[in-house]
């Protein structure tokens, strides 16, 4: 069963050669409460059976390759614009519209970009352009987005140390230079942050915990939920032992040097990493904007191509058939699969291609075993009489399962 979070892409031969009254059966079929149109399916060349045998069994997974792709310029969009559901539309567009009016046209339907990939080229080099530019937005989209997330990480740290506890944050702006014993030749003064319930026990062994402590020498000089910030002045020559006794009692000294400029240097930092960090920001949300259009458009090209190869394997030249998109409703996509497939269950026995049809019980039909090589991951595909593929639909909910 396809999914209703999809559009349905759909190909099937003409009757009379009319593209427009294809449309118009599948139409009646479906009723009018159903949103539908047409899908220009190109005449590319074909090449050999065998070439499109191979096609046919590679392209399911660039397809998902190329879904992949959309899927994850969509999450960026999303990340870029924190979730925000009418940002995230106005900048979720294909050729600066909404998807589903480039796909739909507005009723007027998908047509062929032939500018740009031609109208009657060799199907395998279509592929190879389309996989060659699609391979060029991942490799700039990556990195951007390494650029931005490094820059983003670095200011990301920064902050953090700014509102972390005082076993963590930066204590440039809490030790003043009053609280320091500096510029003596045998003493220095400690930093040690001091968990709440332990600040009893500070008190009662701090100027045990080596000798040469200068007694009630601790001083508070800040405190938070977790943590009080003390000072002690020990001598020089006893600093490394003071601390390894201060982390058997889970005391923690802080890395501490007083620098007149440090807490200057610190914030003009600080500034400059966010003036950098909103312009990369800026950037990335632009060619995001710009990659997640163009990907889309591919992965719309590729999925008529997926019409192609399939409609051509199965219906044979001259390629006399065409294609309609169909936009199920959540509510009536099951009666609208099956109203498709019984308006063309005619095709049941018309289909030229190697039967991949399914029984219930989950064997394939007769003829699977002269195919059962080539076209082995094909055949695991849900079939029906007529050609059907799907391309997801993009609004601010899309996720890419």
């Amino acid at each position: 069963m396809p999914s209703d979070l999809s559009y349905w892409l759909i190909s099937a031969p003409l009757k009379d050669g009319d593209p427009n009254i294809m449309l118009q059966d599948v139409q009646e079929t479906l009723g009018p409460n159903v949103e539908l149109a047409s899908w220009e399916i190109p005449e590319l060349k074909a090449g050999t059976l065998s070439s499109l045998l191979t096609l046919s069994d590679a392209l399911p997974k660039l397809d998902s390759t190329f879904t992949s792709t959309v899927s994850k310029l969509l999450d960026t969009l999303r990340s870029l614009v924190s979730d925000d559901a009418s940002k995230l539309a106005q900048h979720a567009r294909v050729n600066d519209r909404p998807a589903e009016e480039y796909l739909l046209g507005g009723g007027g339907g998908f047509r062929w970009d032939k500018g740009r990939w031609g109208s009657g080229g060799k199907v395998l080099e279509v592929v190879e352009a389309l996989t060659k530019e699609m391979n060029s937005i991942e490799a700039t989209q990556k990195q951007k987005s390494q650029t931005y997330n490094l820059a983003k990480g670095t200011l990301t740290n920064l902050q953090r140390k700014q509102v972390g506890n005082l076993s963590q944050r930066s204590l440039l702006d809490v030790v003043k230079k009053t609280d320091l014993v500096e510029n003596s030749e045998f003493l220095e003064t400690l930093v040690v942050a001091v968990p709440k319930n332990l600040a009893k026990d500070w008190a009662d062994k701090y100027e045990r915990l080596t000798s040469l402590v200068v007694p009630r020498s601790s001083q508070q000089i800040a405190s938070d939920n977790e943590y009080v910030l003390q000072t002690v002045t020990v001598f020089k020559k006893v600093r490394d032992e003071f601390l390894h006794k201060c982390r058997e009692n889970k005391f923690i000294v802080r890395d501490f040097k007083w620098d007149d400029s440090a807490l200057e240097k610190q914030n003009k930092e600080i500034a400059e990493l966010e003036v950098e960090e909103k312009e990369l920001w800026t950037d990335l949300l632009r060619l995001s904007r710009i990659n997640f259009s163009e990907a889309y458009q591919i992965l719309a090209h590729l999925k008529t191509i997926r019409l192609f190869v399939e409609s051509v394997l199965r219906y044979g030249l001259p390629a006399d058939y065409a294609g309609v998109i169909v936009k199920p409703e959540p509510k009536t996509a099951v009666k609208t699969l099956r109203l498709l497939t019984d308006h063309y269950k005619y095709l049941a026995s018309a289909s030229r291609g190697p039967s991949t049809k399914k029984a219930k019980s989950g064997a394939a039909t007769a003829g699977a075993d002269d195919v059962a090589g080539e076209w082995a991951s094909v055949m695991e595909a849900e079939y029906y009489d007529f050609v059907l593929f799907e391309i997801p639909k993009v609004d601010v909910a899309f996720k890419s399962s």
